[in-house]
């Protein structure tokens, strides 16, 4: 029998992960945090710091990308094709959501750190990471600046509904429900109206409009 191999470092991030957000709703994105979880998975904590070089930023990243990689494998994307594009994205996005479900003392605690502005593009990057999969799953193909404004709107979504959320009391989270309900809807009502306005027009005939400037319609 083949001895077990010993996990490289991004697996041990992935693993470390969501036991490091859990002690950090009581340690914060510390060290402590780090040695907690690392206790708890027996992994030497000189080990997992290896894993995590830059601290909590490092940690935070772990976390997103373990949400990410669970997001991934609980979506069939052929089952995401029959459902409405609406409904996609509020899959998706409502997934991550339950994901962290218990832990908002930990994600209150990330946002901040995030929010710190030796940070904020590192926390920019992460949050288009997690837009791009999420539109990849919902089977976005776009490659032009849709590709873009896509992202960024859903990234934009995502973060003012994680807000709401760390904050929502109400059963069942209702109101982050509604807020990424009126969120989403307001995207769909643009699309449209965007779709409207770049609906090829008339061809442009320049003998026809000059025709017109001098003799002019009466």
């Amino acid at each position: 029998m083949a001895a077990a191999t010993d996990p490289t470092l991004d697996e041990l991030r992935l693993q470390l992960a969501p036991q490091i957000a859990a002690a950090a709703i009581f340690d914060g994105w510390s060290d402590a945090a780090l040695v907690s979880a690392s206790e708890a998975a027996a992994v030497d904590p000189a080990v997992a710091r290896l894993a995590f070089p830059d601290g909590p930023m490092d940690m935070i990243s772990a976390w997103v990308a373990s949400v990410d990689a669970r997001m991934e494998a609980a979506f069939d994307r052929e089952v995401l094709a029959q459902m409405p594009i609406r409904e996609r994205i509020r899959a998706l996005v409502w997934f991550r959501l339950e994901a962290v479900m218990g832990l908002e003392e930990a994600l209150r605690r990330a946002v901040a750190i995030q929010a710190m502005p030796q940070n904020l593009a590192r926390t920019a990057k992460m949050g288009w990471a997690s837009a791009d999969r999420m539109w990849r799953l919902a089977g976005d193909t776009a490659t032009d600046y849709n590709h873009y404004t896509k992202r960024a709107i859903l990234a934009g979504i995502y973060a003012a509904t994680l807000t709401v959320f760390v904050g929502d009391e109400s059963e069942g989270k209702a109101e982050t429900r509604a807020f990424l309900d009126r969120r989403i809807e307001g995207v769909m009502k643009f699309e449209k109206a965007k779709a409207r306005w770049l609906k090829p027009r008339e061809h442009f005939d320049p003998v026809r409009f000059l025709g017109r400037l001098r003799y002019p319609a009466r």
